[in-house]
């Protein structure tokens, strides 16, 4: 059984229904999101590579026709004719990395219906995931102001793959590393760990434990020092540190209390002993709000390790996103229901300096001194490119948040910018809901013009 059986039943069922209408015209669908989040001034796209990925491995095999049979309750022949469909396909998308707005497509797939349809859930759900958890990632970065954000979401992320793309997004988006030992050896990330405070207690004393610890890892290490009182723990790290010599590059770990407050503590004790150079790294429910109170409040903090509330994008852990087909067999279509209207017709984004993003026609003529943003990523199923690196994704990102309106970077009450239909896209969602208007007013109901 394939990853084509990892989709909404509705998609196999609509998928059949339109073979057996031979209804197999090219169609486009766009992916996007409606409404930012509340508390996001911009997205970051990411999970196209993912989605790439299962684009061109994309087949329905003899087991997976079966599979879709049993939970149908019918027999396998009569779903045969989706046995061997496979992606054939156009992918235009924005590339990973880069800043898109409210209403601005993520993706966009042309193929035959029965194809473009049965690829929905997964591409949704892998665009829609992936670029919450790149969004809030930027946020950290943005919040530690230069300080460097390290990856310890994978305990409680929403299962291991969850984890591996958090670590590999965080690092897209400029993290520094990540405890995720799979996914920095994948990714080519360096790996970070300190210690639990299960380790601590296995020891009689903590002393004990720090220089075990120490004496089984040669060179820099960080010691976890909040197990029981935090500030008689800097004093015995430091002593520890202090008598083996381990000083430079190692670091104190804070996972617990006033942060702000302990941090200026351990500071003081640090350097009255000796070791300004110890790194002082902070932990346990940081969010790019904490990290930014923090850092707003000169706490003498140098590493933010982030976790749980990253991993899982815990203040907007969804987005509003859609899958809605725009164009059928060379006809624009829409949808009117009340609060999910889509405009019709493939698009392109332009995005120009001082102006504001334009959703424009896919075939118009870019406005002057336009970039325009999605880019052919797949034809006849294949990609059109080789995979980016996480660098080149990460370059992508720095340049458009550098564009990005102070305002929509904010991490408290951020202004999302607006991106506005051009003209001619205007024009065609005018006449495409006149016209349904009059069909529906005659009793026929029909998406096209």
């Amino acid at each position: 059984m394939s990853d084509a059986t990892t989709t909404d039943l509705y998609e196999v069922t609509m998928a059949m229904a339109y073979l057996n209408e031979g209804m197999t015209a090219p169609a486009t669908f766009s992916l996007f999101v409606r409404d930012l989040p509340p508390g996001r001034g911009f997205l970051v796209s990411a999970g196209l590579e993912s989605a790439l990925d299962f684009l061109s491995a994309f087949r329905v095999d003899p087991e997976d026709t079966r599979t879709f049979a049993e939970v149908l309750h019918r027999p396998a022949r009569d779903l045969a004719a989706l046995t061997g469909l496979e992606f054939t396909g156009e992918v235009r998308a924005v590339p990973e990395g880069r800043v898109v707005l409210a209403g601005e497509p993520l993706l966009e797939i042309t193929a035959p219906l029965p194809q473009a349809q049965l690829v929905e859930t997964y591409v949704l759900n892998q665009l829609s995931h992936q670029t919450a958890i790149a969004s809030k990632a930027a946020r950290c970065v943005l919040a530690a102001a230069g300080h460097p954000v390290v990856d310890f979401s994978l305990r409680r992320t929403h299962g291991t793959e969850a984890g591996f793309q958090c670590a590999r997004l965080g690092a897209m988006t400029g993290f520094a590393g990540t405890s995720n030992v799979a996914a920095a050896a994948a990714c080519g990330l360096p790996a970070i760990g300190t210690m639990a405070h299960s380790f601590v207690e296995a020891f009689a004393s903590e002393e004990e434990a720090f220089r075990a610890f120490a004496q089984t890892h040669p060179g820099p290490v960080t010691l976890l020092v909040d197990t029981y009182d935090t500030r008689q723990g800097v004093r015995t790290a430091a002593r520890v540190l202090h008598d083996l010599g381990y000083a430079p590059g190692s670091a104190v770990r804070l996972d617990s209390g006033d942060l702000g407050a302990l941090a200026s503590e351990a500071r003081t004790i640090l350097d009255r002993a000796g070791l300004p150079e110890v790194r002082i790294v902070a932990s346990g429910s940081l969010d790019e709000y904490a990290v930014d109170r923090l850092v707003r409040s000169q706490a003498p903090i140098d590493v933010y390790a982030v976790g749980t509330r990253v991993g899982v994008s815990a203040d907007a852990p969804y987005l509003d996103s859609a899958y809605k087909m725009v164009q059928y067999d060379g006809r624009p279509v829409m949808k009117l229901s009340a609060a999910k209207v889509t405009a019709p017709g493939p698009k392109q984004i332009y995005r120009r300096p001082g102006h504001p993003d334009l959703i424009a026609l896919s075939d118009e003529p870019p406005p002057p001194d336009s970039q325009p943003v999605l880019e052919t990523a797949m034809r006849h199923g294949q990609r059109t490119a080789a995979r980016p690196t996480l660098a080149e994704s990460r370059e992508r990102l720095t340049a458009d948040l550098a564009d990005l309106p102070h305002a929509a970077r904010l991490i408290e009450h951020p202004i999302a910018p607006k991106a506005v239909p051009s003209a001619a896209l205007t024009v065609l969602t005018e006449r495409v809901r006149d016209r349904l208007h009059v069909l529906a007013a005659a009793g026929v109901h029909t998406g096209s013009t």
